[in-house]
This record gives structure tokens, sequence and C-alpha cells, in this order.
């Protein structure tokens, strides 16, 4: 019994990080829908962190009551960097990035999370780095991977990888992107946020592993965070966003969103996220994003029917299916439109302007100028005897 209590206690860390992958990627699909029915990824980042201040605070009043340390003015800075960072800064622009990408590209993305806190942990002297231990070398080459990778996903789009469940939804109900230009920009504005809010986010688990080792108590940590946040939240809310109507919010999938974030992916997350760190170190903490990844590319493929490509997200998969020449035309008409009008003019003036005039052998159609948009047919001369 002593044995497999201590396996237990052995394996809590990785099934701990496993759980709260699914807790993620249930959070980037739901957030999706939300964001695509047009809610403020500003007021989602408030509500999300009201929520989970309000869920998580009665437990670290009430356990930790006793075991608080005393709030000194350098733990509270750190408190409130990390409130900006995580709530303020990883967010919003993951959200942006979110908006503008997919779910599946978003979290492809996140798999440079390891390496951007591997490389931060080095600078803060939280890890070091023998080359003659394998473990050293595992993490030196995993990073040069990760990052690699994370170039391929932004700059290299692949073939499709068909899902048997998603194989017959692709083909119905896909819009067609407005003009390849404008949506490869938003791509690249997206793959961008998304840096910014990964690096960002290493850069909370890092600080948070340093302020654990002043300030124990992890519920009361994690509900300072999450007040703080929402409250920098409001403020930028205000200076971004200037209609009252944004924070309006119903019995619908913004409710669902914000709660589920704040509860699961802020709260909870929080708190498990620093047990495993006080533990296993920051960096063992950010080694299991990219499974997150992996279950939301099966998930987004069922919810949303998103594509999923070998080395890239979908992106201009509707605009590269439409043949070039007939993209466009003046004022907003497309060619084929053009082409149809001129078949139909070409059958008047042939109908009305016809002569038939014989020559020999050969007959001869001879027609007045078509119309401006109409090419000019030329007659065929008779040949000669």
């Amino acid at each position: 019994m002593a044995s497999h209590a201590s396996l237990i206690e052995k394996f809590k860390p990785y099934i701990a990080m496993v759980c709260l992958q699914f807790g993620y990627a249930g959070m980037n699909i739901i957030t999706k829908v939300s964001l695509n029915r047009g809610m403020s990824h500003y007021v989602l980042v408030v509500y999300r962190h009201a929520f989970a201040t309000i869920s998580i605070a009665p437990f670290a009043l009430l356990l930790e009551r006793k075991v608080r340390p005393k709030m000194t003015f350098m733990i509270f800075m750190q408190i409130f960097v990390l409130g900006l960072l995580g709530p303020v800064i990883d967010q919003n622009f993951y959200y942006m990035g979110l908006k503008y990408t997919s779910p599946t590209f978003s979290c492809a993305m996140s798999n440079i999370l390891p390496a951007m806190t591997f490389v931060m942990a080095l600078l803060c002297r939280m890890e070091k780095v023998n080359m003659k231990k394998v473990m050293c070398q595992a993490k030196v080459v995993g990073t040069v991977v990760t990052v690699a990778g994370a170039m391929v996903m932004t700059l290299y789009k692949g073939p499709i990888v068909e899902m048997v469940w998603s194989r017959h939804a692709h083909t119905h109900n896909e819009p067609v992107p407005a003009s390849a230009g404008s949506a490869e920009k938003d791509w690249l504005k997206g793959s961008i946020f998304l840096i910014i809010a990964t690096l960002a986010w290493a850069g909370l688990f890092i600080l948070q592993a340093i302020t654990l080792r002043k300030y124990t108590a992890q519920l009361s940590l994690t509900a300072l965070i999450c007040f703080l946040g929402t409250l920098q939240s409001i403020a930028v809310t205000f200076v971004m966003e200037h209609s009252p109507s944004v924070w309006t919010i119903g019995w619908d999938m913004n409710l669902l969103a914000a709660a589920y974030a704040g509860i699961v992916s802020s709260s909870i997350a929080y708190y498990v996220q620093g047990l495993v760190m006080k533990k296993r170190g920051p960096v063992f903490v950010t080694a299991f994003s990219p499974l997150m990844m992996i279950i939301v590319a099966i998930m987004g493929s069922f919810v949303l029917a998103e594509k999923i490509y070998l080395g890239g997200s979908a992106r201009q998969e509707k605009a590269n299916e439409i043949p070039e020449p007939i993209k466009g035309g003046e004022n907003g008409q497309t060619i084929l439109d053009d082409i149809e009008a001129n078949k139909i003019e070409l059958q008047k003036v042939l109908a009305n302007k016809k002569a038939i005039v014989p020559t020999g052998n050969a007959i001869t159609v001879s027609v007045e100028s078509p119309p401006e948009k109409m090419m000019p047919i030329k007659a065929k001369e008779a040949p000669r005897a």
C-alpha cells in the first residue's frame, strides 16, 4: 500500500497538468464562439477575473486565515505585476490573436511557451544548463524545436488533414474572405499578438514562482492576482471601449465563456500551477502546453468544423479556391456577370442584324460593331476560287 501511495504522489503533478490542458482547451473553443458573436475581449477579461475572484476568495479567507504571510510593499508590487502580466497583457493579446486566427493555431503558437519560460528561467538563474547531462540537452533541443515549429505554423500551410467527422462539414456555409491580402494581414497581426501574449504568460510563471518563495499562501495569492487583474482590466476597458452597451451580458454564450474561463482557466489554473510549481518548477508546468493544441484541434474540428492543416491552420482556403480571373470586376460586379451579359447581348445582335451573304462555296456573316464591353468578332474571308 505504501508503494502505491508513493506512486500516486509521484504522478500527481503529471495528472494535474494534463487535466489543466483539457480545461484550457475548452476555454479556447467556448471563447472563440463568444468572440465570433461580437463580445468585446476587454469586457470578457473583466468578467472572467471577476468570476475567478468570487469563486476562490471565500476559500482563501477561510482556509488560509492562520497561515497567510504578512503583506509587504515588495510582495504587493509583485502581485500587482502578476495581475498586469496575466489578466491584462496575456489574456487581452491572446484573445485578439484568437479573434484574428483560430483556436488550433492559437494553441500551436502557445507551444513556444516552454521555450520562452526556459530562457527566462536561465536569465533568472532558476535553471542551470550543463550540456553534459542528457536532461539539459533535451531542454535545449526542445527549445529550438518549439520555436522552429511556431515559425513553421506561422509561415507555412500544408495540406488539409481530413477528419472523418468533419469531412462533409467544410463544404457548406464557409464564409469567403474579403480579399487574400487583408486576410494575410489579419493572420500576421494575430500571430504577433499571440507571441506577445505567450511572452507575458512565460513572465507570469517566472514571477509567480519567485513570489511563492515568500508569499506561500497559494489560494490567497491566486485571489489577489485575480482581484487586482479585475481592477486593472476595468481601467483598460474604460480606455478602449467607450460604448456602455459592451458591458451588457445575458444568459448566453458570453456568460458561459466568462464563467468558464474565470473559474476553470483562472482561479483553478493559477492555484494548480502554483502547487505544481512549488514541487517541479515553472519549466515543468509549461512543458505540457503542446498537449492543449492536440485537444483543441480535435475539439475544434468537432465544434467549429475547423480545418486542420499539416504545418499550418486554416487561412485563405476559400480565397485560394476561387480562380483568379473571376474574383473581381468593375463596381463590385464580377467578370462572370460581364461574360453572361455579353452573351445575352450577342444573341440579340445576331438575331436582329444578321446578314447571310453567299459567296462561292462559303458563307460570310457580317455583323455591326458590338457594344463596348463585347469583344469584336472578325468576319472570315471567303476562300478564293
